[in-house]
């Protein structure tokens, strides 16, 4: 999908189906890649509920990763948390839907200054990250 929306992207994930690769060390190569750009990338990460990508990319400074399985959620995840990282359930959501909700995340961005800004500050705070 990210290819025919001329997207540019790098896919970190397994090889096949077979692959042995924990998911902890798929979400570790995405959040790397994200720390290594210096934050201008954003991450995509799937598992089959997105909650153990999602705790996973959590650890990693400066990452702020959000399970979005509707519109609404990717919306806030963006807009009111400044999420960097969208992690989606390949059980919980058919492959329509997460591509749907993934244009749309992709669509939005954080702006600062609004109400969420101090919510926002004050997660920055707590995970240590000092990125703007």
């Amino acid at each position: 999908m990210l290819k025919q929306l001329n997207i540019p992207y790098e896919d970190v994930g397994v090889e096949s189906e077979t692959d042995q690769t924990l998911y902890p060390e798929v979400a570790e190569r995405v959040c790397e890649g994200i720390i290594a750009s210096n934050y201008q990338k954003e991450g995509i990460i799937l598992c089959g509920t997105g909650i153990g990508m999602a705790m996973t990319a959590n650890k990693f400074p400066g990452i702020f990763a959000a399970v979005c399985h509707d519109s609404f959620s990717a919306e806030r995840s963006r807009l009111s948390n400044n999420g960097n990282v969208i992690c989606m359930g390949a059980r919980v959501i058919g492959p329509e839907l997460a591509k749907k909700i993934l244009r749309e995340w992709l669509t939005l961005e954080y702006i600062p200054g609004g109400s969420s800004q101090p919510k926002v500050d004050c997660m920055r705070n707590i995970d240590g990250a000092s990125r703007k």
